[in-house]
C-alpha cells in the first residue's frame, strides 16, 4: 500500500503528520503489517525477484499482523508492551511464515519508548510527538536507520535503510489498526 507520503518513491507530496503524546498508548491493539523489502545490491546484479509500483525490484513482501500487548501479560509487574509480529515473508519468490518479537518499554521522557529485542539488547529510541522519528542501529558492520512517520490514529509506516558492506536494503512497512 502505497501513502501519499512515500515522496522518496511516488515523487508525491508528503501527508500531513499526527502527533502522538504517548508512544505506548497509539501503538497498543493490533495491526495488518504490509513490508517491502527491496534489495538494490541484488537488483544492480540483475538478481531482482520482481519491481514494484515504482519499477525498482523488489525480493521480498512480508504480510502479517502485530499485536501490541501489555507486557504484564506475560511479565507481572512489567511495564510496556510486547510486540509481537507473525505472517509470511516471500523471499525471490519462496514463502515461509515468519514471525518476530520487540519489547517497547516507557521511555524518557515521558510518551517515548524504548525498543528491546526479545533477548534484551538495545534496538533503538522512539519520539512520536512530533509525528516523525528517526532512530539508528548500529549491527556489526551494517547501519540500519529508521525513519518513523504516523499518519493518523490508524497509520503509519516505517521505513529502515540498511547498508553496509554487503547490505544495501530499503524496507518500508505499513501499519494500519486492525478493529
Amino acid at each position: 500500500m502505497a501513502y501519499a507520503a512515500d515522496t522518496e518513491h511516488t515523487g508525491t507530496a508528503q501527508a500531513p503528520v499526527h502527533a502522538v503524546p504517548d508512544a505506548l498508548a497509539y501503538l497498543a491493539g493490533a495491526w495488518r503489517v504490509e513490508r517491502t523489502v527491496r534489495d538494490f545490491a541484488q537488483a544492480a546484479t540483475g538478481a531482482a525477484g520482481g519491481a514494484g509500483a515504482d519499477g525498482e525490484a523488489v525480493a521480498g513482501r512480508f504480510e502479517g499482523t502485530t499485536l501490541f500487548t501489555p507486557l504484564t501479560d506475560v511479565e507481572p509487574g512489567a511495564a510496556g508492551l510486547l510486540h509481537h509480529e507473525s505472517g509470511t515473508f516471500t523471499w525471490h519468490g519462496v514463502a515461509r511464515p515468519a514471525e518476530r518479537t520487540l519489547r517497547f518499554l516507557p521511555g524518557t521522557p515521558a510518551g517515548t519508548a524504548v525498543v528491546h529485542f526479545a533477548d534484551g539488547r538495545f534496538f533503538h529510541d522512539l519520539d512520536l510527538r512530533s509525528g516523525r522519528h528517526t532512530a539508528d542501529h548500529p549491527c556489526a558492520a551494517d547501519l540500519y536507520r529508521g525513519e518513523f512517520e504516523v499518519y493518523d490514529a490508524s497509520r503509519w509506516r516505517t521505513r529502515w535503510r540498511v547498508a553496509g558492506p554487503s547490505k544495501d536494503l530499503l524496507l518500508t512497512t505499513d501499519y494500519t489498526r486492525l478493529p
